[in-house]
């Protein structure tokens, strides 16, 4: 059989279990023997039938406790429809019945439409295809495993905390998922471990307990031809992000020498259980990855973390939350542009990404003895002599112009105009064919090279910015004889002289366009150059650890964060655990600057780019006081039902979503003035006071009622009431603010304020 079951599941639900995936398995061979259908058949099939595509019909809340009752009245409906329970059967991809009602089924335009019309269904869209989106990261974030009284021992190191990714699969082999010194399984546990090519039922253990994959029309016929159907991760990004969440300690790990250091996740004695609904070149089937959720929901898993973006809110998440199981996402990789942020309902926690202190500097040497520092990854080769430099202008840098006259030289590239920026990978492939030793072009970042990419080049790719490369520039015009430049060896440096965190430039930007009322994204965490765990593949043969930038990155910094808060405070919600992490954000990097955020023009960074501002993890463990929400006080503010509003998306509001109490306010139309009701509850010392301090956005006055706040054993919730005044009657721009709950001691709870002033209603800023 291709399946096989953990040890852990009950008895009494193996049966369900193998009927289910035997399903499972039908369908997957009915698709493959259609896809392998001659193409006369398949033209055939096309013109008498009308086109199916997959849809997600979402139905909100269970009606039964039982799943398999709640399976069989997606039979029903369908069958309702379809006309019979054989095609009911046909159709069906998945069920989802654990936590929330719904299916996804292969069907025409109009049957979607019937069903649409049908009573008790909330919404029926199409599927959708979602793209994915640390040896030093830890240590920037204060997270020192070797302290014997620090956040990490006093959380038992996440002991027995389940994380759950969402992601392209796993790696068993790889040591940051060895089980060595663990014990069973946590007995909540119900997950299982499934299998396939190359994933036998040894490849879970103690530490990787359990391994799910979907598979659907929509991914398969455009992923890889390397894919593999089972767990086993092919792309190398789920293995990534699962071991920067709860991948255990492993040292002297490096890549090719560079970034050395003990590896770990964020709770390095955290269970992990990988849900593969993301396929190399298929993408992230939105109806694989709610089943994904479904299912991890049942299996117990006590987090989810989900480096995922795509254009929609998914569906399903707030019944997630409303199980008290905390979702990570990603902010994604659009940035620096605005209002790109993706993955903004309120109940999210939505992560951005950001620098560390760690830089990989490089000396180019010019040969009248001026020396520029760059960033690259230089690891042999010509360091130590000088090379002719060859120089293309404008235009003639591109990769069809490299020929054999670069031979032992090094490539520049000038250019007079900044769009569009160099293709960088070609124009370094072509030269390193061509026999030249290295290429040095302009670029306005690092953020994103800083990865493999220059790393399977076949020669040196070195980045400066545009004043080194005007300096370079009037070198070559100015030297009557052969100019010449030599590049040093790459070190690490780590350390105050490296300024940081910085956003990053790819970082997506807010306001949210789905959620104006809501300030997202929540928080900023590493996310560039970052050291992790390898698939094993042939493209990372020679490596156990590679680097990868994204937030797809940043976001299981913060799953692990949340992993270790969780471990200490078992009683949290995860609206409790996002406003602990976000209250006691910092806004200063590690010299005491404000924070930057990187892009065209760098300029200081504002809650838009980092949320709160960067993760803190060692003050979020005390936070003081928190903002928290029940779940069911989301449904005060949508026209939700059952999680999802009118529409695709539960984004209809049925009133200002200034009074959800998040540890944010934003305010996207202030006319005259508007008010804003918080709650706190005080989860520190039992008797404290709390003073006031504000931080008012320009054009804005801001009154906070009542300044002081007094806590006490019989009053550990108190509530307050910000009002925003505009003082300028202009239509403007959002600007920013702050306020501060102080207790005279440690705690700092600090929450952003975005305030934009409107005079008509709908405002566009493009012109």
């Amino acid at each position: 059989r291709q399946f096989a079951y953990h040890p852990c599941v009950h008895n009494s639900k193996i049966s369900r279990d193998m009927w289910r995936l035997s399903r499972q398995s039908l369908f997957l061979t009915f698709l493959l023997h259609f896809l392998l259908q001659p193409p006369w058949s398949l033209h055939a099939l096309k013109q008498s039938e009308p086109l199916r595509k997959l849809y997600i019909v979402y139905l909100g809340e269970r009606k039964h406790d039982d799943a398999d009752l709640i399976t069989d009245s997606h039979h029903e409906m369908l069958a309702s429809v379809l006309g019979s329970k054989e095609e009911a059967l046909e159709s069906i991809v998945y069920s989802y019945r654990y936590r929330f009602s719904g299916f996804a089924a292969r069907l025409t335009k109009a049957q979607a439409s019937k069903i649409r019309g049908l009573p008790d269904v909330v919404s029926v869209r199409e599927n959708q295809i979602h793209r994915m989106h640390t040896s030093r990261s830890w240590d920037f974030l204060g997270m020192d495993y070797r302290q014997p009284n620090g956040l990490l021992a006093k959380a038992k190191y996440g002991d027995d905390i389940i994380i759950g990714v969402i992601d392209s699969g796993i790696t068993p082999e790889s040591p940051s998922f060895a089980d060595d010194g663990y014990g069973p399984p946590p007995s909540k546990w119900k997950g299982i471990c499934q299998v396939g090519p190359s994933f036998e039922a040894k490849s879970c253990n103690r530490k990787l307990i359990g391994a799910r994959w979907y598979i659907d029309d929509d991914t398969l016929s455009s992923m890889s031809k390397s894919e593999i159907l089972s767990p086993r991760d092919v792309e190398g990004h789920g293995t990534h992000t699962a071991s920067i969440a709860g991948g255990n300690i492993v040292q002297n790990a490096s890549i090719l020498g560079l970034a050395a250091g003990t590896v770990r996740g964020g709770a390095p004695h955290a269970r992990v259980a990988m849900y593969k609904a993301c396929w190399s070149g298929g993408g992230c089937s939105a109806a694989g990855q709610l089943k994904a959720m479904d299912d991890a929901v049942h299996d117990g898993v006590d987090i989810l973390s989900l480096s995922i973006g795509g254009p929609l809110e998914d569906s399903g998440t707030l019944h997630v939350v409303a199980k008290g199981i905390p979702l990570v996402y990603s902010a994604g990789n659009d940035g620096p542009i605005a209002q790109t942020v993706e993955n903004s309902s309120p109940w999210l926690l939505t992560v951005a990404a950001a620098t560390m202190d760690r830089s990989f500097p490089v000396v180019i040497t010019l040969g009248n003895n001026d020396k520029f520092v760059a960033q690259s990854f230089v690891l042999l080769g010509t360091a130590s002599q000088f090379s002719e430099i060859q120089l293309y202008e404008n235009d003639d840098c591109n990769a069809d112009n490299i020929d054999s006259t670069v031979k032992g030289k090094i490539v520049f590239c000038f250019l007079a105009k900044f769009d569009p920026e160099p293709d960088y990978y070609n124009i370094t492939k072509a030269t390193g064919g061509q026999g030249g030793t290295g290429v040095i072009l302009p670029q306005f970042y690092t953020d994103s090279l800083l990865g493999d990419v220059p790393l399977t080049l076949p020669i040196p790719l070195v980045p400066v910015d545009y004043e080194v490369a005007y300096r370079i520039y009037q070198y070559i015009k100015e030297n009557d004889g052969t100019p010449k430049v030599k590049i040093s060896l790459t070190r690490t440096t780590i350390g105050t002289e490296v300024s940081a965190p910085k956003v990053a430039v790819f970082s997506s930007r807010g306001p949210s366009p789905v959620y104006p009322g809501v300030l997202k994204p929540d928080i900023a965490a590493p996310g560039v150059s970052i050291l992790a765990a390898s698939p094993k593949t042939a493209v990372y043969e020679r490596v156990s650890y590679h680097f990868d930038s994204g937030t797809s990155m940043s976001c299981p910094h913060v799953s692990g964060i949340i992993a270790v808060l969780k471990s200490l405070h078992p009683e949290w919600s995860p609206a409790a655990l996002k406003s602990a992490i976000m209250t006691t954000a910092l806004t200063y990097d590690n010299n005491g600057m404000p924070i930057q955020a990187n892009g065209r023009v760098p300029k200081i960074a504002d809650p838009f780019d980092y949320g709160a501002g960067f993760v803190n993890p060692n003050m979020a463990a005390d936070p003081g006081l928190i903002y928290d929400i029940n779940p069911s006080d989301y449904l005060k503010f949508f026209n939700c039902m059952g999680g999802l509003g009118s529409g695709d998306n539960c984004t209809t509001v049925k009133g200002s979503l200034a009074d959800l109490n998040l540890p944010s306010i934003a305010i996207p139309n202030l006319r005259t003035f508007q008010v804003a009701t918080r709650t706190v509850t005080n989860v520190g010392q039992v008797n404290a006071v709390y003073k006031a301090f504000v931080q008012a956005p320009a054009g804005v006055e801001m009154v906070v009622e009542p300044p002081v706040l007094v806590f006490c054993k019989e009053r550990r919730v108190q509530s307050f009431r910000v009002t925003f005044k505009a003082t300028r009657k202009v239509q403007g721009d959002y600007r920013f603010g702050s306020l501060a709950w102080h207790d005279g001691g440690s705690h700092w709870v600090r929450i952003p304020i975005a305030v934009r002033i409107v005079i008509e209603e709908i405002y566009s800023k493009i012109s």
